[in-house]
């Protein structure tokens, strides 16, 4: 991905959520990559634990986890949802 020296008001004001996001749930996590992408106009961080926060157009954030098994992306819309789905992963 080329990297971006600027942000659009509406890519700004989703990173400083995604950024809030990180400092409050996942302050110590190491992060993989900081990013925007175009295509989708998510702006995101992916952690190393394979949790990426994001946000879209400056809206909420979302917790993105990638299923390896079904190849897919499951997205949440709040902590709560993805704490919920990771104990139950965890029970399995």
């Amino acid at each position: 991905m080329k990297k971006q020296n600027s942000l659009a008001y509406l890519e700004a004001k989703g990173m400083s959520k995604v950024w809030e996001a990180y400092a409050e749930h996942y302050a110590a996590e190491e992060i993989m990559e900081e990013g925007f992408n175009p295509n989708s106009g998510y702006v995101y961080l992916a952690l190393e634990n394979g949790i990426t926060i994001a946000s879209s157009f400056g809206q909420n954030v979302e917790y993105i986890i990638h299923d390896f098994d079904t190849d897919d992306e499951i997205i949440f819309d709040s902590f709560e949802e993805l704490e919920i789905y990771l104990i139950q992963q965890n029970e399995k």
